[in-house]
């Protein structure tokens, strides 16, 4: 599984961005879609993701700006993001949970995206 993020930039604080991510290759195989995120100096974290039936969960500290959608037919998945804050400057990394396996043995394996830069300006 290969994925290509885009949509980052430079946008002021209270700004609005939309990050997209589309999945090529064994897209079948994938269960789950999100994004994380990874400041300077600090450990990545996860920002939001969406499941296969729909399900989504998001950070607290994006919870109510942020919504997450996900286009099972063209594999993608899009952040959308309001009201940004100075300290969502990151790098935005998109996932995608790939299953293998026996249903009673199944794998989990996590695949990542080059990221995108967000920089929000005060």
């Amino acid at each position: 599984v290969q994925l290509q993020a885009s949509g980052g930039g430079l946008v002021q604080a209270g700004g609005s961005l939309r990050l997209s991510c589309a999945a090529s290759g064994r897209v079948r195989s994938i269960s789950e879609m999100g994004w994380y995120r990874q400041a300077p100096g600090k450990q990545r974290e996860l920002v939001a993701f969406i499941s296969s039936g729909g399900t989504v969960n998001y950070a607290d500290s994006v919870k109510g700006r942020s919504i997450i959608t996900r286009d099972y037919a063209r594999n993608t998945v899009d952040l959308q993001m309001s009201s940004l804050k100075p300290e969502d400057t990151a790098v935005y990394i998109c996932n995608a949970i790939v299953e293998r396996g026996p249903v009673e043995r199944v794998e989990r394996l996590p695949y990542w995206g080059q990221g995108t830069l967000v920089t929000v300006s005060s």
